[in-house]
């Protein structure tokens, strides 16, 4: 009756111009294609991986949103007046320890930074990755894909993306030599650091592509000893961009002289900016002093199409997108512009996600990062299937 075996390897930022550009094992997946990437950025697509469901089902989107009320940043009200120079708390690495304590104090086990968001106005939001994503119940009341291999009865093994990354396709490989495995969801995120800095290098890309097609040649090797038939999927979640400039809005909006806080409040993230308007009357100076700059004000049309209509307006109420390439310098993301972004309109080519396997997935047609999940799903049924009739 064989020995099955599916394994899904997400890969981070694997777009596919990248993938295609350079044949990314083009002979050994040869069934691949585009795949639509969900509106937003990594924190709101692996949701969608994980659920099959958008933003406005699974409720994350981007990792800030106005909440003052429930706030669990309160404590920087005071910090703020203590922690100077700003300069020196505005580095990287300060800010990087700085979020692990505050992440062991609050005890959220999510992925959690605190970027570049002014101490001034951390009390005014709260933070959407409270939970890990990825264990049972982590975007509940939405089952996830832990939750679903849980109920499955199926011998499985997911990645821990807290390992680095050599060490999680260590543990791939080992997983793939036991007979009576059944399913492996590997986690990789190192290729979205490197194209970040290094999306004009190809030279760059293929070393790092080089080395995953030897990773995946092997793993497929060692998980072909053991079972039959082995399928590998790799699946990514966004393309990436290549800089083409950037843009102030926050100085835009600060010529308006209006209160933070108590007019408005935004959330300036890397490629889009997010308002809420607390004093409705301001409305129509906040668009007006950014429509001339490049990019474009969502309608709701858009953000139905995009899975972010909100009726609560969580994550915003209204929502400004760069045009592809640029970037919002300074952003609550970052104080300097990356050689690589993503986070544009889900059409652009170059965010495009991709979907590469061994074998043909025609029985269930992916044409967005959600269905990715459905696929599977589909792939766990197929396997508790073999199992009730072996």
């Amino acid at each position: 009756m064989g020995n099955p075996l599916q394994i899904f390897l997400f890969m981070d930022a694997l777009g596919w111009q990248v993938a295609e550009k350079h044949a990314f094992l083009s002979d050994l997946l040869p069934y691949r294609q585009a795949v639509d990437m969900q509106f937003g950025y990594s924190c709101t697509a692996l949701p969608t991986i994980l659920t099959g469901q958008r933003p406005d089902v699974h409720r994350h989107l981007s990792f800030f949103y106005h909440d003052p009320e429930h706030s669990p940043f309160g404590l920087f009200s005071y910090l703020n007046l203590v922690l100077k120079p700003k300069s020196f708390w505005q580095r990287g690495r300060v800010r990087h320890h700085l979020s692990r304590l505050t992440q062991a104090m609050l005890g959220y086990t999510g992925y959690f930074q605190l970027y570049s968001v002014p101490f001034d106005r951390l009390p005014f939001f709260n933070y959407c990755e409270k939970r890990d994503i990825f264990a049972p119940g982590g975007l509940a009341p939405v089952p996830n894909l832990h939750d679903v291999l849980l109920a499955s009865g199926l011998n499985f093994h997911l990645s821990d993306w807290r390992q680095p990354e050599a060490a999680n396709l260590a543990a791939a490989r080992a997983q793939a030599a036991a007979p009576n495995m059944r399913f492996l969801f590997i986690y990789t995120a190192n290729l979205d650091g490197l194209l970040h800095q290094h999306i004009n290098h190809d030279d760059v890309i293929r070393r790092q592509l080089d080395a995953y097609s030897d990773e995946c040649r092997a793993l497929l090797s060692i998980a072909q000893e053991h079972h039959d038939p082995v399928c590998l999927t790799i699946i990514s979640d966004h393309g990436m961009t290549p800089l083409r400039g950037t843009v102030d809005l926050q100085a835009d909006i600060d010529k308006l002289k209006l209160l933070f806080g108590v007019d408005y409040s935004a959330c300036y993230d890397s490629t889009m900016a997010r308002f809420w308007f607390l004093n409705p009357a301001v409305r129509p100076a906040i668009i007006d002093a950014l429509t001339p700059a490049p990019g474009r004000w969502l309608s709701q049309e858009d953000m139905r199409r995009y899975g972010i209509a909100f009726p609560d307006h969580q994550f915003g109420e209204a929502f400004f997108l760069l045009d592809n390439g640029f970037q919002i310098i300074p952003s609550d993301m970052g104080l300097k512009p990356l050689p690589g972004m993503h986070g544009y309109a889900p059409e652009e080519a170059e965010s495009q996600a991709a979907i590469l396997s061994t074998h043909p997935f025609d029985d269930c047609p992916v044409l967005a990062v959600e269905d990715l999940f459905t696929l599977m799903v589909k792939r766990i049924e197929k396997l508790k299937k073999h199992a009730r009739h072996s």
